[in-house]
């Protein structure tokens, strides 16, 4: 009885439940069930009306605003049931919520706009000559901002809202989510030259092996980090960003506040990343193109920013070799490799996961002459961790064995990756609200900073152009017309 009190009342088990309805819910189009295309979908925008609109074309007779508040209600009923199911004052959730919801949203909408988000390769469609290249994940900052001022500043509010605050329960529900996206991508990946597939494989032992082992040694050695935040700063420097701090945190049991002061680092070296990489690939490797894309996937570290850059040096490049070397590439195949590597780090969070909380139990944690329980092993592991890699095989196995369903798969990937970025953006306010910027201060957040510089430009951006040069040298796309 015990055991089945954990499945509900534990945020752990509560944000594989509810990761894994909403991920059942969008797969509905598999069966020709569009269960979740009214909810709303943010785009980057010049004039309001372009930012919002249903996800899915089957309900565009909704309006943006009607979806907006579809959405709200939806995941406010969800997250109520579940609130209620932890024992929590479903009252005082319900309104804590919506508040988060509100807030949490307006900066997802924010950071959406043109001059803000836009990258380089989509200024002309937008008809802007300038943006500060953030991406859309401009929002989970200003989200994180907002929640520090209410953190520190309006103490009254923080308590209102406190039973619904829990960024645990939202970032671990959408990391169940975005296995699903990983899945369908995974299997486009399948379908590519032997060579990008290795290349991605040997991606994974760069970021997990190489990456995380020196970056992890560097920030205990050189700069006193606790091993608490030691290997979740590993792991966002050196795979993936939010996701993987997260998932390391949960698997050694790290407070929430580390993981997440991790990723807002991650999302702002992202946007310097972006803005240097692929101009430096287009001056310097303009003759090896598939370098170049690969180079982009190994080293910028989320999703948003690694997809843009890989786009951005794809023009640059096949630009550049045409104006040098007269030579015309087929469009996309740079940002495919840089895709592709991508996806092939990211799909391996999961079981990084697992590896680091069977190590922090047997090793790390072990006190001397203690014998380790595989109990404790069970206990230690992150139980949304399992949704995420259901979803991740789910997709994978549908998309390949039945092509057919293979666009249905990733539109439902799309819906539900709406609810993702939204679980994102209210998990970067929740930890934005417990944080206290004294206690960060003293926790070292200057600190966090200079490893996460020192690690990302000393080394990492190198050894990922070496790992590129070598695999991918003398590689390159189709030629126009050839």
């Amino acid at each position: 009885m015990s055991g089945l009190r954990s499945l509900l009342k534990s945020e752990d088990w509560m944000s594989l439940w509810i990761g894994l309805l909403i991920s059942a819910l969008a797969v509905g189009l598999l069966l020709g069930a569009d269960i979740l295309g009214w909810a709303v979908k943010t785009n980057v925008w010049t004039s309001v009306g372009q930012a919002l609109q249903p996800v899915s074309e089957n309900y565009a007779g909704l309006g943006g605003g009607i979806s907006l508040v579809l959405t709200f209600i939806f995941l406010l009923v969800i997250m109520t049931v579940a609130a209620k199911a932890l024992e929590a004052d479903v009252r005082r959730f319900a309104v804590g919520f919506t508040v988060i919801f509100i807030v949490s949203y307006i900066c997802w909408f924010v950071g959406h706009y043109a001059y803000i988000a836009a990258t380089p390769d989509k200024l002309d469609a937008l008809g802007i000559g300038w943006s500060m290249n953030l991406t859309g994940e401009a929002g989970y900052i200003f989200a994180l901002l907002v929640g520090l001022v209410v953190g520190n500043f309006f103490p009254r509010t923080v308590e209102r809202i406190a039973e619904a605050t829990r960024p645990e329960l939202f970032i671990k529900t959408a990391i169940v989510i975005m296995g699903l996206g990983l899945g369908v991508k995974a299997v486009d990946a399948l379908g590519l030259a032997r060579a990008i597939i290795f290349l991605g494989l040997c991606a994974i032992v760069v970021a997990y092996l190489i990456y995380w082992a020196v970056v992890y040694f560097v920030a205990r050695k050189y700069f006193k980090f606790s091993k608490e935040w030691a290997a979740p700063l590993a792991s966002g420097i050196s795979i993936c960003g939010v996701s993987a701090a997260i998932a390391t945190g949960a698997a050694i049991r790290a407070r929430p506040v580390i993981p997440i002061m991790v990723s807002s680092l991650v999302v702002v070296f992202a946007v310097v990343e972006l803005v240097i990489l692929p101009f430096a690939a287009q001056i310097f490797l303009f003759e090896e193109p598939m370098v170049a894309g690969a180079w982009m996937g190994l080293a910028v570290k989320t999703d948003g920013a690694a997809v843009a850059s890989g786009a951005i040096t794809d023009a640059l490049v096949r630009a550049k070799a045409i104006e040098v070397i007269g030579v015309e590439w087929v469009e996309g195949w740079i940002l495919m490799v840089a895709t592709t590597v991508k996806v092939f780090i990211d799909v391996f969070i999961g079981v990084w996961a697992f590896l680091l909380a069977v190590l922090w139990v047997t090793v790390i944690d072990r006190k001397p002459g203690e014998k380790v329980r595989m109990v404790e092993i069970w206990e230690r592991f992150p139980k949304f961790v399992l949704g995420y890699v259901l979803t991740f095989l789910f997709a994978l196995a549908i998309g390949a064995a039945i092509p057919g369903l293979l666009d249905a798969a990733k539109a439902a990937a799309s819906e539900a990756n709406v609810f993702r970025q939204l679980f994102f953006a209210m998990t970067f306010f929740a930890i934005g609200v417990v944080s206290n910027f004294r206690k960060l201060w003293e926790e070292g957040i200057g600190r966090l900073a200079a490893v996460y510089a020192i690690c990302l430009f000393g080394f990492i951006i190198w050894v990922g152009l070496l790992i590129s040069w070598i695999f991918f040298h003398g590689v390159t796309p189709p030629v126009v017309g050839g």
